[in-house]
Order: C-alpha cells, then structure tokens, then sequence
C-alpha cells in the first residue's frame, strides 16, 4: 500500500520483532502508536536515534504511544546491535530496548509503506530504508508522517511535541500555532463563530489586530 494519506487506516500487517511475532493492530491495542524506519543497524546516526528513542520512552508511555521501529536487517543483527545501543546510552547490555525492532530483511514492508530513500543504497546497490515517521491513532488511522533522509537524524522531542498537539486537538476543537508548546496559547479555529468560541473556551479570546480588519487570529489559553 504505497503513499499512505492521513486518515487512511494503517495496515495490519504481521512481521517477526525482536518481542517476537505481531500483528500491527493487536500490537497498538488502543494506544496511540508511532512506527519509526531506519536504514541500517550498526549505523552512527540510527544508534543516536534508537538512544534517544529508548531514553524518551517513558515520556511517550505517559502519553499512551507505543513505540516500534523497523529496518531491512534480521533479527540476529537487531538483537547485536541492541548492545550497542543501550551501551551508547550508558546502560547494561543485558537489558532489552523499551520497544520492538521490526525485522524487515526483505523489504516487504519498507516498499508497501513508502519507506525506502533512492538516493541512499547499500554496498549490493539496493535502496535503504529512509527515516520515516507514521503517527497511529487509536482508531488505526494515519494522523502524521515524517519523512527524513538517511543523511539526517530525527529530533525526537519534535515527535513528542506533535504528539501532545495531535492528542490535544483530537479531543478539544483548537489549533496549536507555530513552536506550540504544551501549555501555551492555543488558537480557535477560523469556522468557529464568536458565540460558539466564548462559550466553549470561558477563560477568555485574545483577537490580533490586522491591517486587513480580518478577525482570523484568535486565541485562548490551552483548555
């Protein structure tokens, strides 16, 4: 299923991790899921990615996210470089990631999910896995996707940060401007009249005066 739109629901497809066999949506539950591809195990930039992933885990199990990540390498080279990364982020060896490692050696799901980079091949000419980014509702659906290239590693607190925005937008009907942060300002959106936004957001609506006399920049505190 190439080009996956938001709002599309997420293939369940089944695939042997390093947790052993999943299905994708038994995996998510009713979570809020997050796959992550990389292009190569024992690779600098996809150590300190995976490092941080591990280290910020806790703050995505706060949020309800389950975390998984993939790439075109087996099983015996994920579980290897497990080592590795927990020794980059100064833990013991013996310990497992907080989250799976999808084994993807044929590239089955790299090529049905959009994932793989042209630019970027291994040492046979075969393309690698780009850095992608798929953000899963609840209900199975495609809410974000990232797409890096392999040159260039992921800021996994921009992750986190989408996922606060995503969350709170599912649930409150606002809009976070530019560098939102949790607890800032949040904006009402532009189809919302004036009635409806005081009574739905009663700590108050600060308009932005325009040369255009448009009244379209509102905002509320973060309800």
């Amino acid at each position: 299923m190439p080009g996956l739109l938001l709002g599309d629901v997420f293939p369940n497809f089944e695939a042997e991790t390093t947790y052993g066999k999943i299905k994708m949506h038994e995996f998510l539950g009713d979570s809020w899921g997050i796959l992550f591809s990389h292009p190569r195990d024992y690779t600098p930039v996809c150590t300190t990615e995976l490092g941080r992933a591990a280290r910020l885990s806790s703050e995505f199990s706060k949020r309800g996210v389950k975390m998984i990540a993939l790439s075109i390498d087996c099983l015996e080279d994920h579980h290897g470089w497990t080592k590795d990364i927990l020794a980059y982020n100064c833990e013991e060896s013996a310990c497992l990631l907080p989250f799976p490692i999808i084994a993807d050696s044929k590239r089955e799901l790299a090529v049905a999910l959009g994932m793989l980079d042209p630019d970027e091949k291994d040492k046979d000419g075969m393309p690698l896995t780009a850095r992608c980014v798929f953000i899963i509702g609840p209900d199975k659906r495609l809410k974000l996707s990232f797409l890096y290239p392999a040159t260039t590693g992921r800021n996994f607190n921009e992750i986190l940060r989408v996922v606060d925005s995503l969350q709170l937008t599912a649930g409150r009907r606002v809009a976070t401007p530019a560098d939102w942060q949790p607890e800032d300002c949040v904006m009402v959106p532009p189809n919302m009249s004036e009635e409806e936004a005081a009574s739905l957001f009663p700590a108050g609506i600060y308009t932005k005066d325009l040369p255009s006399g448009k009244k379209y920049l509102r905002y509320t505190p973060q309800p």
